[in-house]
């Protein structure tokens, strides 16, 4: 009897703390994690890999980063950040990546764009004009519609298809051309070249605004990562001689490389956000 009461009274207490314990929101929580994880990996070109893939890599690059520095410099400190370091590592490559392909990508679209309108003036259909980018469009962007052109003739159904090509392409230019002949496909209209001009002349602008303001601000990105960069290799410089060591692991030496941690993660922000232009956001993704 004593057993049963015990049980009931665990069981009444873990209910009771149930709503702490396990938040109806954390479910949500995480599977907002893994799509913003899917979609960084998509915008990247690696939409083949999954949110999975990114976190082994990220722990085994923390893993390692973390021993080397520690037979190196025997500064458990030293290696908790560089461990710390190595495991966003993976996250920053990727998301510099994707915004490198976005980068390379913005001057293709408005050839995209023409090539579409000189196709659609020419009497093609729709699934032709997007597949024909396969064979005469940008090379960076062939592989895509030519995958396009193998699903469209396999299923038959542009509307999937051109769904299917806009999660290969993860791009908000690609969005809006694709959103644009899904509507004509839908409900027709004559205004399809018009709008795709329009689009082609948006793009081209805003694309060399963008390279100017770039430019300009180039330097910003650069003094940032020296900045963060430099106080590290010196402290690993002083690390390998007996008395730094000595001097670093000490409760104080401890101390400075935390906080000095820190100053440098939030003060690489600061520098990135003030030198960061805003991404155009994608559509229906």
């Amino acid at each position: 009897m004593t057993t049963l009461l015990g049980i009931a009274l665990a069981g009444g207490l873990l209910l009771a703390l149930s709503p702490w314990l396990w938040p109806t929101g954390s479910g949500r929580v995480q599977r907002s994690s893994a799509g913003r994880a899917a979609r960084m990996l998509a915008a990247a070109g690696y939409g083949h890999a999954t949110p999975g893939h990114l976190a082994v890599v990220s722990v085994v690059a923390a893993a390692v980063a973390g021993a080397v520095v520690w037979l190196v410099t025997a500064l458990p400190a030293f290696a908790a950040v560089a461990a710390a370091a190595a495991l966003l590592a993976p996250t920053a490559w990727l998301r510099a990546r994707g915004r490198r392909l976005l980068k390379s990508r913005r001057a293709l679209w408005p050839d995209v764009c023409d090539l579409l309108v000189a196709s659609v003036r020419s009497g093609m259909s729709l699934p032709d004009s997007v597949a024909a980018l396969g064979e005469v469009g940008p090379p960076p962007l062939r592989p895509a519609f030519a995958a396009f052109s193998g699903d469209v003739a396999a299923s038959g159904h542009f509307d999937s298809s051109a769904l299917r090509l806009k999660e290969r392409l993860a791009d908000p230019v690609a969005d809006r051309i694709i959103e644009a002949l899904r509507m004509a496909r839908q409900v027709g209209g004559t205004e399809l070249t018009t709008v795709l001009r329009s689009l082609s002349a948006s793009v081209r602008a805003e694309a060399t605004l963008r390279a100017e303001i770039e430019a300009r601000q180039s330097w910003i990105r650069g003094a940032a990562v020296l900045g963060v960069v430099a106080p590290w290799v010196i402290l690993g410089l002083l690390a390998l001689r007996p008395e730094g060591a000595a001097a670093y692991s000490s409760p104080d030496g401890v101390m400075v490389i935390l906080v000095g941690a820190a100053v440098s993660a939030v003060a690489f922000r600061l520098m990135i956000g003030i030198g960061r232009l805003p991404e155009p956001r994608r559509w229906f993704a």
